[in-house]
């Protein structure tokens, strides 16, 4: 299976994706599952499309996707969906959205990050490296705190809540780096660190399906995804932190207040 499955995937987003460029700069119907967390009738177009393309591959696999999650997470032979990671930049027209889809079996698993508004589409399996539109990529080479670049997101539950913490946090990373990026993607913010524009990445309350891929494609890419004691990231995880190693113990002293 590992032969074809991520070409046979990769043809599945392409494909979803349309759907997706067809509709950007349009008139969509907006629902309201929080505050701020938005989704729309493209959301829900998307997934059910990618989902019954799914039902022909190979093996029994479950398919955890955003817009239709049960709560049940398994642990292998699963597929993680988010049809569009981005969703508020969407609707607003601001072209970085992405489908997100991993897929994990056993000692196997291949993430795609496909951005179809910019045709950047990021894959990736295990052992087999990094690629942007076929071309190899790697993370960074900067070994400097401060001189490094730094992607964030605000969590939609948090915003309000912990509004003193967040800016806090904000702060200190501000004061010790090059900058920070806030563009709205958990998805492509990590697929950013793999490609090397971004040095290192942060955010925390994300869900399985915003973080699967792109957590696949920094590895690939030569970095590393932790939580934020340093260690392995787990979807039950409630921090995550990418890096492309180099800034890594400087990061995490950091985002801790030490």
């Amino acid at each position: 299976m590992e032969k074809s499955v991520i070409n046979f995937l990769k043809e599945i987003v392409i494909e979803a994706g349309k759907i997706i460029k067809e509709n950007f700069n349009k008139s969509n119907t907006v629902h309201y599952k929080g505050k701020i967390d938005l989704v729309t009738e493209i959301d829900i177009k998307v997934e059910e499309f990618i989902k019954k393309r799914l039902e022909t591959i190979e093996g029994d696999f479950n398919i955890v996707a955003e817009e239709s999650f049960d709560g049940n997470l398994p642990d292998d032979k699963v597929i993680l969906l988010d049809p569009i990671d981005g969703t508020t930049n969407f609707v607003h027209g601001f072209p970085f959205v992405a489908i997100s889809l991993a897929l994990i079996d056993k000692d196997y698993e291949c993430g795609i990050v496909y951005n179809p508004i910019l045709d950047e589409i990021f894959t990736a399996e295990s052992g087999k490296g990094a690629y942007l539109n076929g071309e190899r990529i790697f993370v960074s080479k900067t070994d400097n705190l401060e001189k490094s670049l730094i992607a964030t997101g605000f969590p939609y539950s948090s915003v309000v809540e912990n509004i003193d913490k967040l800016l806090k946090l904000l702060s200190n990373v501000l004061k010790n780096t090059r900058g920070i990026r806030r563009a709205g993607s958990a998805a492509l913010d990590l697929c950013y660190v793999a490609k090397g524009v971004f040095d290192g990445y942060y955010e925390s309350n994300l869900k399985p399906w915003d973080v699967a891929a792109g957590k696949i494609v920094v590895k690939e890419a030569g970095g590393e995804v932790l939580n934020i004691e340093g260690e392995s990231y787990t979807f039950s995880d409630k921090f995550i932190i990418a890096t492309n190693k180099f800034i890594t113990k400087d990061l995490l002293r950091l985002l801790n207040g030490v």
